[in-house]
């Protein structure tokens, strides 16, 4: 499971050209999940969004998480994270988990930040739903987080 996390100042999703979802300061999740992912790698990789420090404290330095300064979270489903572009000009998603799977993992991974942050300031996007995002990066800071599971394919 991976999770590409994005510092915004503010972000929005949009579904047929209506807004879904719209978050001020805090982190857009576009979260992919593999075919061998579980409850448990959701959970962590919950848990790792959530504490993550990449907001500037007093003294300039990313110190502080989404829960120091208030942040919000938007979570967007983003099976292409999985993306295998080894061979030719064209991605495979053969790594990319079943949307019946990755839609389980994707509410539960949601489910888990609701639990850590409180409801009132997660929003997400609809699963297998053509999406428009709209984001203004703070900084900018894009970091990409895995689970234990993608780590020990190092």
């Amino acid at each position: 499971m991976k999770a590409l996390i994005q510092r915004v100042t503010s972000a929005s999703v949009s579904i047929n050209g209506t807004i879904h979802g719209e978050i001020g300061k805090g982190y857009v999740v576009f979260l992919g999940v593999k075919g061998d992912d579980d409850f448990m790698e959701a959970e962590y990789l919950a848990q790792r969004c959530t504490d993550l420090r990449v907001f500037e404290d007093d003294m300039g330095k990313m110190n502080q998480s989404l829960d120091d300064v208030g942040g919000e979270m938007l979570v967007i489903s983003q099976f292409t994270l999985h993306a295998d572009t080894r061979k030719g000009n064209r991605p495979s998603f053969v790594h990319a988990a079943p949307p019946e799977l990755a839609e389980t993992l994707y509410e539960h991974f949601v489910s888990h930040v609701r639990k850590r942050i409180g409801d009132a300031r997660v929003k997400t996007g609809e699963f297998r739903a053509m999406m428009d995002v709209q984001l203004t990066n703070s900084g900018p800071v894009t970091i990409m987080l895995r689970s234990k599971s993608e780590y020990a394919k190092d």
